[in-house]
């Protein structure tokens, strides 16, 4: 267990969220001798990477608890699988099947993959693969199972029983067409199966029944067994009572929901869970991720070009700030993850509850050192023309003859994500620049003081020779251009690797004949 004076004194939001359910829950608590986390999905569309988001950072509030408390702790992963159909995802196949099934419970719904008996079955296996791909640690829930075999009745009943205070709540926030209309209890139609937001005409308690207006027609339904859901808000107070959450995230854009979700918690009896309300992701154009539009980078698309403890790195930093996830980003996520390794070398224990990494490890920094960064490895995988990681690590090891592949198992998994990147997302969009004759005068002083250079030479020295050609042949004032010039010319890029650094992997006459090449 970590000192208990540096669990005090961190701020690492883990640690001041699983600190804060201590406080706020501690009846709940100690009542059931349990902290119940929940994280919610809706499996109107595919899982993406928001949904991974939710459970690895609630992922790491419980890694957090368990270095406070030694209470057993469950994550619930919750599907609202009995939600309607609202609408047809954008990045989905046989469009028509869903078309025809609007407004359908999402696990009455066809599964247009033909894999299972419906869309909700689907979307929801989708998202158990991918959270057990990660191994974490989570109790799956539907909601159409739940409401089904009747483990929300009671909680049902006593919502009916106090329909009025529940109404008082919700109406006031609706405009005066939907106020007309609106009911907690959405009943499930018998003719056409669809959810229907109708309103409500009698409450038969005793019974536990509602007789709605049907476009004219009385329809009288149960409120049990199924036979209705809730309507959202009234839905996420039902869990939260039912199943006795301690605590839950979510996006800002539910932050009003869970006001009157908790105003309406707090009329069945119980207090709301403690609460996390966390920024949105937006794609490369500043546009919310939605699962319809299918926009961003998907689940499978970072796994492809990174690990996914770098995906969880990403995950753990600022969650309250918002966040632009497209592929361009990767690299950077990358080196952060490793640069933070790193840094764990030489922190104490408070500085390491504040390193991502420890979060991201659950409590364990890897040891392994760092060879180069990825964005450099992606600039060796240009320059190499390596189209294997075979053929990489060959290279790697001719000039860094004590490295092994089993004691580097970052960087051999990060050898095989750079080959895919580079040329997935960077060759295509290459465009080197064809220096004029006073670069090229310059560059090719850089070419003969390569001629001086061993492979022996230490990096720093090296970087030191190319800065003095650089200031012998018109960039003394300005040595970033002269940087620029070579990166722009060798790399296709504005930025690149330190020099030095590079060619010590690259190899003295290698980076001759790069840069000869270039110019031609």
């Amino acid at each position: 267990m970590i000192d208990k004076a540096n669990i005090d004194k961190t701020n690492a939001w883990p640690f001041v969220e699983a600190k804060k359910i201590l406080r706020e829950r501690k009846k709940y608590i100690d009542q059931k001798g349990k902290i119940i986390l929940q994280t919610g999905y809706g499996p109107s569309g595919l899982p993406h990477i928001g949904t991974f988001g939710e459970v690895a950072r609630t992922s790491m509030v419980v890694n957090a608890l368990n270095q406070i408390t030694d209470v057993p702790k469950e994550i619930i992963t919750f599907s609202d699988d009995m939600d309607g159909l609202r609408k047809v995802p954008e990045n989905i196949p046989a469009k028509d099947i869903l078309e025809k099934n609007l407004h359908k419970p999402l696990t009455v719904v066809p599964d247009p993959f033909k894999k299972f008996n419906s869309f909700g079955e689907h979307n929801n296996a989708m998202l158990k693969n991918f959270l057990n791909s990660f191994n974490f640690e989570y109790t799956f829930r539907s909601s159409t199972d739940l409401y089904k075999s009747g483990f929300f009745n009671d909680t049902l009943k006593l919502i009916l029983k106090k329909y009025k205070d529940i109404m008082e709540i919700i109406i006031p926030t609706l405009g005066k067409e939907r106020q007309k209309t609106y009911s907690p209890f959405l009943p499930i139609c018998p003719d056409t199966g669809v959810v229907l937001e109708i309103p409500v005409l009698e409450i038969d308690e005793k019974k536990s029944k509602i007789i709605f207006d049907n476009f004219g027609k009385k329809l009288e339904k149960s409120i049990l067994d199924g036979n209705c859901k809730l309507q959202w808000k009234v839905d996420w107070a039902m869990r939260w009572y039912a199943l006795d959450i301690d605590f839950e995230m979510y996006g800002k854009d539910l932050i009003e929901s869970a006001i009157l979700s908790t105003k309406i918690i707090k009329i069945l009896g119980k207090n709301n869970p403690s609460g996390f309300a966390y920024e949105l992701f937006l794609d490369e154009k500043g546009e919310k991720i939605s699962k319809s539009k299918g926009n961003g980078i998907t689940i499978d698309e970072w796994l492809k070009y990174a690990s996914p403890e770098s995906l969880s790195l990403f995950m753990y930093q600022n969650p309250k700030r918002a966040k632009k996830l497209y592929k361009e980003i990767v690299p950077k996520a990358v080196d952060e993850y490793l640069d933070f390794i790193e840094k764990g070398k030489n922190q104490n224990e408070l500085q390491m509850l504040l390193n991502p990494v420890w979060h991201v490890h659950n409590g364990t920094i890897p040891k392994e050192k760092m060879i180069m960064t990825f964005s450099m490895l992606l600039n060796l995988v240009e320059a190499s023309n390596a189209d294997s990681k075979e053929l990489l690590w060959k290279f790697v090891k001719k000039y860094k003859k004590n490295i092994s592949e089993s004691e580097y198992p970052i960087f051999d998994k990060l050898i095989e994500y750079a080959i895919k990147y580079f040329n997935d997302l960077i060759k295509k969009n290459k465009k080197y620049k064809k220096p004029n004759s006073e670069e090229k005068k310059a560059l090719n002083a850089l070419i003969i003081s390569l001629e001086k250079f061993t492979d022996e030479m230490q990096p720093e020295e090296m970087q030191t020779q190319i800065y003095t050609v650089g200031k012998e042949n018109g960039y003394k004032e300005n040595l970033r251009d002269w940087f620029k010039l070579i990166y722009e010319v060798v790399f296709g890029d504005e930025n690149g690797p330190r020099m030095g650094f590079f060619i010590s992997f690259f190899g003295v006459k290698e980076t001759q004949k790069l840069i000869k090449d270039r110019i031609k």
